[in-house]
């Protein structure tokens, strides 16, 4: 496919918009921008890339609300991952949330567009409730692959697997989104998976001094208790906030 045609949209939740990796002037860029300015600078030429995710969804909300407004731009390519909110929610089924993968690869199928299937990372080790959310986080995982079995035409970014990625240097003050390490990770685990190789560097940036992590009652004040207040108003980080590229932008290959 010429490097020209390639047009690249994101779907999801704030794993794909990119939250923990903010920039200076306050957005956040995350490895799906990543992937487009690596895909961008691998293939020599422009790209078009759209993000449609936005953060806080749970899996079938990202199915309804962007999987076919991501179609209709007529996509080449579209990533997808989700559950990850769902699976802090102890009755959701993993069922219930593998059937939103087979919906995507259908009307991917549907539209010739060839899906990109990402994993979250693993981010168990430094959150409470650790042993629930390994436990359910294995068993999505193993259920999202089954239902791409013999599928080799899916392009593949297996994330939570990756122990390296589950250490604490790769994810922000929260425990709950990757920094900056975490998300140029990922990218360079996608780049790889289109058959491009990444910067070296991307793999492992320099760490970042954690000494200020806030911990103890601080933590549960500053994050665990926002979250948790949510839940109860059944509210999300996201209402109300729309895509950050709901439309085509050209990425251009680095000079």
């Amino acid at each position: 496919m010429p490097a020209s045609s390639i047009r690249y949209v994101a779907i999801g939740d704030s794993f794909t918009e990119g939250v923990g990796d903010e920039l200076p002037d306050g957005t956040v860029r995350g490895w799906a921008d990543l992937v487009a300015q690596g895909w961008a600078d691998a293939a020599g030429q422009p790209i078009e890339y759209a993000n449609l995710a936005v953060r806080g969804k749970l899996i079938w909300p990202i199915v309804e609300q962007q999987l076919e407004p991501a179609l209709a731009l007529r996509p080449t390519h579209l990533s997808f991952n989700g559950g990850g909110n769902d699976m802090l929610r102890p009755r959701t089924t993993i069922v219930h949330v593998a059937d939103a993968f087979s919906r995507v690869l259908r009307r991917c199928d549907e539209e010739g567009v060839r899906l990109i299937l990402l994993s979250g990372a693993n981010p168990s080790a430094h959150l409470p409730m650790s042993r629930l959310i390994q436990r359910r986080g294995d068993e999505l995982s193993a259920a999202v692959v089954g239902r791409v079995e013999a599928r080799d035409d899916v392009v593949r970014a297996l994330n939570w697997p990756d122990a390296e990625l589950s250490r604490a240097p790769y994810w922000s003050e929260d425990r709950l989104h990757m920094n900056e390490r975490g998300h140029h990770r990922v990218a360079a685990r996608v780049l790889t998976a289109l058959g491009h190789t990444p910067p070296g560097e991307w793999w492992s940036l320099p760490e970042r001094d954690v000494t200020t992590r806030l911990r103890g009652v601080a933590y549960y004040r500053t994050h665990v208790g926002p979250w948790v207040r949510r839940r109860l108003t059944g509210t999300s980080s996201g209402d109300g906030r729309l895509p950050k590229f709901g439309d085509w932008v050209a990425v251009a290959p680095t000079a």
